[in-house]
């Protein structure tokens, strides 16, 4: 008599998962707020405390954090908050960004029958977000209190650009796009200075939209460069 293997369960390693997005919410929030300004500590152990968490969601929170460069590790002394990039720095991320994006853009093009349903929801919910952080605004002035409406304009404006990179079908296209966060850059720096480029960035959105509509191949990657280097000229402003 075989005995069948037991099925492998996930439950944990998703808990765990979620957990430690959570953490990095959470600090990325203390980031945005100002009450971790550049230079700060992150102790390990009085983020757990102060969370309610074990210390390892945390260590791997801030792990994650490294990796975008919001925070830095140095041997023996632990984390800190690393410094919003200088123009310099930002300049050479959104030349990344673009070089990457266009090339989404080109391999996802030839997909766009089942793209444009999926683009065209998640253009509707950056509009939406975006909606809400302009009412924020006319409520509290340039700095909501709060960034939980930012954060979800910025997650729905790098979720349009997600659709186009998974069009392309090239995992680690998309590994690439992901572990460069831009949009937690701009996240951060729109924060720090209270300026924000929603109508620009909805508008140019939309653009994108039509030029997939167009069926002309070529119209998305014009249309993705003009808004990247958009974003780059407005970024590049700001820091």
């Amino acid at each position: 008599m075989t005995t069948k293997p037991k099925a492998r369960t996930t439950t944990g390693s998703v808990d765990r998962r979620a957990l430690r997005d959570g953490v990095y919410d959470a600090v990325l929030e203390m980031l945005l707020d100002g009450t971790t300004p550049p230079g700060s500590s992150l102790g390990i152990d009085s983020l757990a405390r102060e969370l309610g968490v074990s210390p390892t969601p945390v260590r791997e929170a801030l792990v994650q954090m490294e990796h975008t460069g919001l925070v830095s590790r140095t041997a023996l002394k632990g984390y800190k908050v690393a410094p919003p990039l200088g123009p310099e720095q930002m300049t050479e991320l959104l030349d990344a960004r673009t070089m990457l994006e266009l090339s989404a853009v080109e391999r996802a093009a030839p997909h766009t029958e089942t793209l444009l349903p999926d683009l065209k929801i998640a253009h509707a919910e950056h509009v939406l977000s975006a909606h809400r952080v302009r009412r924020r605004q006319q409520q509290h002035g340039q700095a909501p209190k709060g960034y939980a409406d930012l954060r979800e304009y910025f997650n729905a404006d790098w979720e349009f650009h997600l659709v186009i990179i998974r069009a392309a079908r090239n995992r680690f296209l998309l590994q690439m796009a992901e572990s460069l966060s831009a949009h937690v850059h701009r996240l951060r720096q729109s924060a720090d200075l209270g300026v924000y480029d929603l109508d620009q960035a909805v508008a140019e959105h939309a653009e994108i939209i039509a030029a997939f509509e167009s069926r002309d191949e070529l119209a998305p990657v014009e249309a993705m460069r003009a808004h990247l280097a958009g974003v780059a000229e407005r970024s590049v402003e700001q820091a």
